[in-house]
């Protein structure tokens, strides 16, 4: 089953954060242990990468 991303509300609620835990759930259950921390760091670094570049326009 492929799920479809989540839509947020403008207010991020609980309802929110089970939508995106059965999001990531769903990406990631058939994903072996190494899979999963690939998928992890990459997104990880990517975020990493937005919130530098947010802090750089900031100054």
């Amino acid at each position: 089953m492929i799920m479809s991303r989540p839509i947020l509300s403008p207010n991020f609620t609980i309802e929110d954060i089970h939508k995106l835990r059965e999001y990531n759930y769903y990406q990631t259950k058939d994903m072996s242990r190494q899979e999963r921390m690939d998928y992890y760091n990459t997104r990880g670094m990517e975020v990493h990468k937005e919130i530098q570049a947010r802090k750089l326009q900031k100054i």
